[in-house]
């Protein structure tokens, strides 16, 4: 398959240098990006990201090695930041994915904010789990325990999966929130429809993909990496690399 497209988003983030450049990768699923995930590591690789933010369904309903294949090979060039969607949570391996993710060095968010250094920046990376499978409660204790460990300072970023859950998440001292799940829409008609049908949201859903602004904060949702659906085909919809500048 060819490489998706690539999104750039520039946000503000109080920094005084050169930007810090993050690729974000969502809903992944079962797509294969050439032998070894090769074209989708070389998209990544010209975009130069100081790391990779994942924002949950890199595996399908069950483990697959083009899943797999892609985190082995972003793991041994980028630090890396995880946070689960309701494909890895409600799959039989669940346990067994998350341990594997983990064995490869990288972090999983649940409930957590990891503080990334780079070229003098110091960034909070915080995330949670699925929502639907933990329930809301627990995804409230983990929003909490996150915004109270980001309270350093520093500009705070949000992983999740479900961007309809957003009034759940703009309470709390996160800067930027990353989502995926939606899927772009499945269909998109420049200037006429923005997304048909997204899970979660049904039909002609609200957060498809783009920026959304809320007052001081922003979410970014990117439309995911898979070209596979349910039942819906994607239409002018590709697939969609995002890369987030924080200046």
């Amino acid at each position: 398959m060819k490489t998706p497209d690539i999104r750039h988003y520039t946000v503000e983030s109080g920094g005084n240098g050169r930007p810090l450049r993050l690729a974000m990768v969502s809903d992944l699923h079962r797509t294969r990006y050439g032998e070894g995930q090769r074209d989708l590591m070389n998209a990544i690789a010209q975009e130069q990201p100081a790391a990779i933010l994942m924002c949950g369904d890199i595996f399908h309903y069950k483990p697959t090695e083009s899943s797999r294949e892609f985190l082995q090979a972003a793991a041994a060039r980028y630090p890396c930041y995880y946070v689960t969607g309701n494909h890895e949570t409600r799959c039989p391996q669940a346990d067994e994915l998350k341990a594997f993710i983990r064995s490869l060095g990288i972090h999983v968010l649940e409930g957590d904010c990891e503080v990334f250094e780079w070229g003098g920046r110091r960034v909070n990376l915080c995330g949670i789990e699925e929502p639907y499978v933990i329930g809301r409660e627990a995804m409230r204790r983990q929003l909490a325990a996150a915004s109270e460990a980001s309270r350093n300072g520093n500009f705070t970023v949000l992983l999740a999966h479900r961007p309809e859950l957003i009034g759940e998440y703009l309470p709390y001292d996160f800067h930027l929130i990353l989502a995926g799940h939606a899927h772009g829409g499945q269909w998109r008609i420049p200037g006429i429809l923005d997304g048909f049908f997204a899970s979660g949201q049904g039909f002609f859903p609200k957060y498809t993909g783009g920026r959304y602004d809320f007052g001081d904060k922003s979410m970014i949702l990117g439309r995911g990496l898979t070209k596979y659906t349910h039942f819906v085909p994607r239409i002018f919809n590709p697939p969609e690399l995002v890369i987030l500048d924080l200046v």
